[in-house]
């Protein structure tokens, strides 16, 4: 099993920043890509971005340039540095550990997931 924990999440005014972080306990965390989701009211879980076991990393559109995600393989370890937030950036933010060492977009190619962290930037 793996078990993630996501902290980090507030409230923050548009254009501000967060850094969001995800703990990893449970299995080699440096051998699996690792994901953000994000879920806003009444929409659909969408992804963020993913990194590779050897720190190959894919956006989506829509955070290109703003966000940035890390690991930490010493810390088991994830994060993700939000820049330039904008009101639709509000959504619940949500770590994920895929099954194999290259992540993808689609959520089921991940196979644990964290609780969520709420993101709310107001404008």
């Amino acid at each position: 099993q793996v078990q993630l924990v996501e902290s980090g999440g507030g409230l923050v005014q548009a254009g501000g920043s967060l850094r969001l972080s995800c703990a990893a306990s449970g299995r080699t965390f440096s051998r699996y890509a690792m994901g953000w989701f994000r879920q806003a009211p009444g929409k659909e879980r969408e992804f963020v971005v993913s990194i590779s076991w050897s720190n190959s990393t894919y956006y989506a559109h829509s955070v290109k340039g703003r966000f940035t995600i890390s690991r930490d393989n010493a810390k088991n370890a994830v994060y993700l540095q939000m820049n330039s937030l904008k009101p639709e950036d509000t959504a619940v933010y949500y770590c994920a550990a895929h099954v194999s060492g290259w992540g993808g977009p689609h959520s089921y190619e991940y196979a644990y997931w964290g609780q969520g962290t709420q993101v709310t930037v107001s404008s």
